[in-house]
């Protein structure tokens, strides 16, 4: 996949000021044109869990009706049908486990968990067609794993193992590593039946969005086991995956992807081969970037064009919080970020890059700090998936700065 040099910003809908796919998601977009932002990143449009993390969803498929700006909207049994026959793969699973504790046989549960995603389809459709008139296109997000006991998992349960979890080795972001708990998957399984699975949710992806970010994409070449029981993820160790055999026989039948891998953490060199073997664009982070090895795969000097830099991700602190709070004062220095207005700076490095794509997260454009972080990853709960734009904080005299430096960076759209 190829992408023109252009700017994306990241924000999930849940951190609209409403939270929803009413008129503050339009007023975004038109927001995200008078910038010249090509790109409106989110996180995945499934179901969060009881945290509001949407990376431990119940469905792989399935889209969050909590997005809804017309949860009550009428919903006709011909457009059941019809997405029904659209969505057969995966449509049942979920309305058994959306209907679970109806009495047995009740219809009404099963088109009432159908009902939520047909209003989806028809308002999330919309938003879309109205962000692609204004050149304005979606980048999705597909985490790697499903939460234990989720629709997928119930469903298809010989496609994972039974024993081991999720999660990562120890790393930057933590000395346990982090445990996820997610099932893992029988990758001998998922071959002989072809990545079925897998070519449905890309498929399903696909419709909802231009491109998607795959997450934690080094675990389809090697991925971490924890040992059930096991304290911490550290316990834990290396399985081979399916690497490209996936993609490629997912590719086989929905043509070329438009996917980029998320190849942050412990990268080995067999990682970047499958990566660059399946022509995906790796990602960059600058918060990353200032330390002492010449080699460092996100400092600007080693970008090659064919990736996505990122000032920061919804996993770490804000670019602000980033300068305040993690890194002392060599660092700061080694940086050359204007310490004015270190945010900004931050920014128009990303935006000076070679990098053909460069991603800011809302937060940083505004120059927010630690207090508006969206996620900090081994913890649970608030404050972590809560934050949330103020109405009117994305001004016009804010898109015509965010313009200006895109304009001096060569990044606005054709």
């Amino acid at each position: 996949m190829q992408l023109p040099r252009s700017a994306g910003l990241l924000l999930h809908p849940t951190s609209l000021p409403s939270g929803r796919l009413d008129g503050d998601a339009y007023a975004f977009v038109d927001w995200l044109a008078a910038a010249g932002i090509a790109w409106w990143q989110l996180l995945p449009l499934t179901p969060p869990d009881s945290t509001g993390s949407p990376y431990f969803s119940d469905s792989a498929f399935a889209a969050w009706p909590g997005l809804l700006a017309e949860p009550e909207a009428p919903v006709s049994a011909g457009e059941l049908a019809a997405f029904r026959a659209r969505h057969a793969y995966w449509i049942a699973d979920w309305e058994a486990f959306a209907g679970e504790g109806a009495a047995a046989g009740d219809e009404g549960a099963a088109d009432a968990a159908a009902a939520d995603q047909v209003r989806f389809e028809r308002e999330w459709s919309r938003l879309r067609a109205y962000a692609r008139e204004r050149s304005v296109r979606l980048i999705g997000d597909v985490p790697i794993y499903v939460a234990p006991g989720s629709a997928d998992h119930r469903a298809h349960p010989h496609l994972f193992l039974q024993e081991g979890v999720a999660g990562c080795p120890p790393d930057g972001l933590g000395p346990d590593g982090q445990y996820w708990g997610n099932p893992l998957y029988d990758w001998p399984a998922n071959r002989r039946e072809g990545y079925r699975w897998w070519i449905e949710r890309f498929r399903r992806s696909l419709e909802l969005v231009d491109v998607v970010r795959i997450d934690h994409f080094r675990g389809f070449v090697a991925y971490w086991v924890i040992p059930d029981g096991a304290p911490t993820a550290a316990c834990g160790h290396w399985r081979p995956g399916p690497g490209a055999r996936l993609f490629r026989a997912v590719e086989a039948e929905l043509g070329a992807l438009p996917l980029i891998a998320e190849d942050l953490g412990i990268i080995t060199d067999r990682v970047l081969a499958v990566r660059d073997e399946l022509g995906f664009p790796g990602m960059a982070v600058l918060q990353f970037a200032f330390d002492t090895d010449p080699a460092n795969p996100h400092r600007p000097e080693n970008f090659r064009e064919h990736l996505i830099v990122y000032t920061g991700t919804h996993d770490t602190d804000t670019a602000l919080g980033w300068w305040e709070r993690d890194i002392d004062t060599a660092t700061r220095e080694r940086s050359g970020l204007d310490p004015g207005d270190p945010a900004w700076s931050l920014v128009e490095l990303a935006l000076g890059s070679r990098a053909a794509l460069a991603v800011i997260p809302a937060q940083d454009v505004l120059g927010l700090g630690h207090e508006s972080r969206m996620n900090l990853p081994g913890s649970v709960g608030p404050p972590n998936w809560q934050w949330r734009l103020e109405p009117g904080q994305l001004t016009p005299e804010l898109a015509a700065r965010l313009r200006g430096a895109l304009a001096a960076a060569g990044r606005l759209p054709g």
